[in-house]
C-alpha cells in the first residue's frame, strides 16, 4: 500500500515540476533570445548569424535550469501537496497509515533525486555548455571581454612575481593582446613582453606567444642596468596558468564546476590575491543543490491546510514569492558576505539554513503540534 501512494506521489510531483520548470525556462528563453539578438550581423560575413543566437541560448538552458531548481521544486510539491489536502486525497493516504514521519521521509527521497539532479546539471551539464557558446560568441564575434583592460592574474616562480594581462579570448586557450610583466624578489619590474596573441599548449603547461615585444632590464658589469628590446614572431612562455584559469577571470564564476573553483581558489590564495568572491560562489555550489531538499519539507506542510474552494491559487503564489525570495536571498548574501568579509561557507549556507529552519517550524507548527 506504502508503495502505491510513494509511487502516486513521486509520479505527481514529478509531473508538476517538470511542467513548472518547462514554463520558467521557455520565459527565459524568449528573454535571452530578444536581448541576443543585438549582437546578430556584427562580425563581418562570417559573423554573428540568427542560428548563433539561438543556438548561444539553447547552450544557456542548463545554466537557468541549475538556478530554477529550487524555485520550480517547491512551486511543483507545494500545487500538488495543496491539491491533495482540496481534494481529501491526502486525508485518504493518512488514514491509510502514512503518518507525518512517513510522509517526511518519502518527500526527501525524492528531494534526494532532485539533489542529484541540480548537481549534475550545475557541476557538469551547465559549464560545458556555458562554455561553448561563449567559444560561440568569441569566434563569430572575433573575441570575447570583459571591461577595458581585460582579465589579470597572477603566478610566482621561483623569486619573481609574474602578472598576466589577457585582454580579450578568441577561442578555446586562444588568446589576444597578451602583457607579461616580472618583478624580480624586491619587487621590481625586470621583464615586459607584449604578444598580439597566446595559444595554450596541448600539456598546459606553456603558451606559444606570437608577435612577441619584450623588454628586459640586465646587469652590467659596473653594476648599471641596460634595456633590451627583442622582436620574436615566436616564443614558448613557461607557466602554470591554465585556459580554465584565464576563463575564470572573465567569465562569471557561477558558470564554473566547482572542481574548477577550487583549484582556481587555490591558485588565487597561493599567490595572495583576494580569493573571497570565489570562495563564495565555491560554498554555494556545495551547498545550492542541497537547497531542493529544503524545497519539499518546505511545501509538506501545505498538505494539512484546509482550502477552501479555488483556494489552492493563493497558496501556489505564496510558493512562487518564497521561491524568489529564497533565489534573492542567496545573491544577497552573496554581496554583502563580500563587502563584509564574511566565512566564506557560512555566507554561502545561511539562505539554506533560514529556509531549513523555517519549514522545519511549518512541519512542527502545522504537521505535529496541530
Amino acid at each position: 500500500m506504502m508503495r502505491v501512494l510513494r509511487n502516486l506521489l513521486y509520479r505527481d510531483i514529478i509531473a508538476a515540476v517538470g511542467y513548472v520548470t518547462l514554463a520558467f525556462l521557455a520565459l527565459f528563453f524568449f528573454f535571452d533570445l530578444v536581448d541576443e539578438l543585438r549582437w546578430v550581423g556584427r562580425g563581418g560575413d562570417n559573423g554573428y548569424k540568427i542560428t548563433h543566437a539561438l543556438l548561444f541560448v539553447v547552450l544557456r538552458i542548463p545554466s537557468h535550469l541549475y538556478e530554477l531548481m529550487p524555485i520550480t521544486v517547491l512551486i511543483g510539491t507545494i500545487y500538488v501537496m495543496a491539491r491533495f489536502a482540496q481534494s481529501s486525497e491526502f486525508t485518504i493516504m493518512r488514514t491509510s497509515g502514512m503518518g507525518p514521519w512517513l510522509a517526511l521521509r518519502t518527500l526527501m527521497v525524492l528531494g534526494l533525486g532532485f539533489v542529484l539532479v541540480t548537481f549534475g546539471t550545475g557541476d557538469y551539464l551547465a559549464p560545458a555548455a556555458e562554455n561553448a557558446g561563449q567559444n560561440i560568441r568569441a569566434i563569430h564575434l572575433a573575441q570575447l571581454s570583459r571591461g577595458a583592460t581585460g582579465a589579470w592574474l597572477k603566478e610566482r616562480q621561483g623569486d619573481h612575481s609574474i602578472a598576466i594581462n589577457v585582454r580579450a579570448i578568441r577561442g578555446p586557450g586562444d588568446f589576444s593582446n597578451v602583457r607579461i610583466f616580472d618583478f624580480d624578489g624586491q619587487g621590481r619590474i625586470s621583464a615586459q613582453i607584449h604578444a598580439e596573441s597566446a595559444q595554450v599548449s596541448e600539456d598546459g603547461e606553456s603558451w606559444m606567444l606570437q608577435g612577441v615585444q619584450a623588454s628586459r632590464l640586465t646587469a652590467k658589469a659596473d653594476g648599471g642596468m641596460v634595456l633590451q628590446r627583442e622582436k620574436e614572431d615566436s616564443m614558448n612562455w613557461k607557466t602554470g596558468i591554465s585556459a580554465e584559469m584565464v576563463s575564470a577571470a572573465l567569465l562569471k564564476p557561477d558558470r564554473m564546476s566547482t572542481i574548477s573553483l577550487f583549484q582556481y581558489v587555490r591558485h588565487l590564495e597561493a599567490n595572495g590575491q583576494a580569493a573571497q568572491k570565489y570562495e563564495i560562489e565555491f560554498w554555494r555550489k556545495v551547498f545550492y543543490p542541497m537547497s531542493c531538499l529544503v524545497m519539499v519539507v518546505l511545501a509538506l506542510p501545505f498538505a494539512y491546510l484546509h482550502f477552501r474552494s479555488g483556494g489552492i491559487a493563493a497558496y501556489v503564489f505564496g510558493g512562487v514569492m518564497a521561491g524568489i525570495s529564497f533565489f534573492l536571498l542567496n545573491n544577497v548574501f552573496g554581496y554583502i558576505g563580500t563587502l563584509q568579509t564574511w566565512s566564506p561557507w557560512l555566507t554561502a549556507a545561511a539562505p539554506g539554513l533560514l529556509y531549513s529552519l523555517l519549514s522545519l517550524t511549518a512541519f512542527t507548527w502545522l504537521v505535529l503540534r496541530r
